[in-house]
């Protein structure tokens, strides 16, 4: 029964922070992120007044939320951006974590000499993961550039797997005392492979069930289907797992496939609907309670740290402090100084081909910099250190290598609130970079629409009277008239636009209306028992769907 009331308050704290967004910047001069509201009202939740403690379990939280979580961002980000910055997401998702492990075990070590080589590069490979979910959260959609913003998201998928390879085996050599960098590197590509491939070929197979084995129509109800991908992450990530591979890079590999596989023609609409509102709300969950679950350990783990350094003097704390602004120093120097050699060797390379002023600037440098924040995945990491040897006795340097983790966590998302909307300042946004080839594929559709109409109807004619077929070609030229008005509205002469733009208007002024009214109605006829609820259910989402549809166009026509 606790476990039950403890869920039922973290479901209700995240519908909660979800509602404090909305209402926070009217009562506030600044915007608070959703990440900070959410770990702050896990702080209050963790007063021991409110008698709820939630046991962090390092590796149940692996494997309850990181799957979906990385699953959807697999199948959310845009393939073809992945894939045109993969060099950039590459060299900082591998090159900058294996040298952010290197660099900055050496200095945590040297720093603090009662730390462990091995422990240092332990705390040094769960600090090196991001957190792109925390950088969205911080800075809204749309504020950073697309190219940046793909090539941060590409990169917190990918630096995942390798911050927790590198950390196991920085365990490993913890526990053995044994470290080999031969053995390191090639158990390495095999356990990203393995996981890339085990992923992808489970999100593969159970996505085509529906269509080979259970025979999924338009007329069927999806929601079989729909569970059925809710499991996928945890199949992929558990399989992968057991054979030894990376089921973070499992995970990512499934929702990427999974991306592909929900837009073949074998997949029906219903299924498509269904499944993108069922992830996205299981995103907002997940990632709320992620952070929640944040603010419940932040509380205990900063608080022992603080008294147990009390115990040894006032001296102690501030050493604590040192430490912790010593570590973001560093970890943001090691960044920007990786990000601004790559820019150096970009500026080269273009130069070489005749190209001036292809390379990001200082200001995208510096926002690539802050914008590496930290978030669960270095906490989970963090907290999975063992917390004693073989032989016994306590692993030294682990309780200080999580206060350090925890504190440079709070520090990263306090210097990504404050700094990324001072670089955003005055740069100028640009306009949707897609808005060009939208307005191309909308004409090439209804092209294809037009052709596919007047073929239909050709068909459907021979097959009529001389009546019925001349109303079948007047239906056919009234469903035309929809799409030729939208190809004048999509034309290049100013003029037919602008009269077509306003016919656009009036319609959909005509048709919202039309919507509204019947929606109206309905509710009227509900209430006079006129017909049930089902029947109710069935003509209301009817009608939201036609309205989303409405809408939806809208915006990519004045686009």
């Amino acid at each position: 029964m606790e476990i039950v009331f403890t869920v039922l308050i973290l479901m209700l704290a995240v519908a909660l922070s979800g509602l404090a967004t909305s209402l926070l910047p009217t009562a506030l001069p600044f915007t608070l992120p959703l990440p900070l509201i959410q770990i702050a009202i896990g702080a209050c939740l963790a007063w021991p007044g409110f008698g709820l403690h939630v046991t962090f379990d390092p590796e149940l939280f692996m494997m309850l939320f990181i799957p979906p979580l990385l699953f959807a961002d697999g199948w959310r980000i845009p393939k073809r951006e992945f894939f045109m910055q993969r060099r950039a997401i590459l060299l900082l998702a591998l090159g900058l974590v294996f040298m952010t492990v290197g660099a900055l075990g050496w200095f945590l070590h040297a720093m603090i000499p009662a730390m462990p080589l091995p422990v240092a590069f332990a705390l040094a490979a769960v600090l090196s993961p991001t957190d792109a979910v925390a950088l969205s959260g911080i800075v809204g959609k749309g504020r950073i550039p697309a190219n940046l913003m793909h090539i941060l998201e590409g990169e917190a998928l990918m630096n995942d797997a390798s911050g927790l390879v590198a950390l196991k085996f920085a365990i490993a050599a913890a526990l053995t005392g044994v470290f080999s960098l031969r053995a390191a590197a090639i158990s390495f590509v095999l356990i990203a492979v393995g996981g890339i491939l085990i992923g992808a070929a489970i999100s593969w197979l159970v996505t085509s069930i529906p269509g080979r084995i259970v025979k999924l129509s338009e007329d069927d109800d999806p929601a079989a289907g729909v569970i059925l991908t809710l499991l996928i992450p945890f199949a992929a990530y558990l399989i992968a797992e057991r054979f030894g591979c990376s089921g973070i890079l499992a995970a990512v590999s499934a929702g990427m496939m999974m991306n592909f596989q929900s837009l073949r023609e074998g997949i029906p609409t219903a299924a498509r609907i269904r499944m993108t509102s069922t992830w996205t709300m299981i995103e907002f969950v997940f990632n709320g309670m992620v952070f929640i679950l944040l603010g419940l350990q932040f509380p205990h783990i900063i608080g022992r740290a603080l008294i147990e350094a009390h115990h040894d003097g006032l001296q102690q704390v501030g050493l604590l402090l040192g430490y912790v602004a010593a570590v973001v120093v560093a970890l943001y120097g090691l960044r920007f100084a990786w990000v601004w050699v790559l820019r150096w060797v970009s500026s080269r390379g273009a130069a070489k081909h005749g190209v001036a002023n292809a390379v990001p600037g200082v200001r995208t440098v510096a926002m690539t910099t802050i914008g590496g924040v930290r978030g669960a995945i270095t906490l989970a990491g963090v907290l999975s250190l063992p917390e004693v040897l073989p032989n016994g006795s306590e692993l030294p340097g682990r309780y200080l290598a999580v206060f350090i983790a925890s504190a440079t966590i709070l520090m990263s998302l306090l210097i990504g609130v404050i700094g990324l909307p001072m670089l955003l300042n005055g740069l100028k946004r640009r306009g949707d970079p897609h808005a060009a080839e939208e307005r191309i594929a909308r004409r090439h559709a209804a092209q294809a629409a037009i052709r596919a109409i007047d073929s239909t109807k050709e068909n459907l004619s021979e097959q009529m009277d001389e009546a019925a077929s001349a109303r079948c070609t007047d239906t056919a030229a009234r469903v035309m008239s929809l799409y030729r008005r939208r190809l004048e509205g999509l034309g290049e002469d100013e003029e037919p636009r602008r009269a077509a733009r306003q016919g656009e208007m009036v319609e959909t002024k005509l048709r919202m209306a039309a919507l509204r009214a019947e929606r109206s109605e309905l509710l009227k006829m509900r209430t006079r028992q006129a017909i049930n609820d089902e029947t109710l259910n069935k003509l209301m989402r009817e009608i939201d769907l036609s309205e989303t549809a409405i809408v939806n166009r809208k915006k990519g026509v004045s686009a």
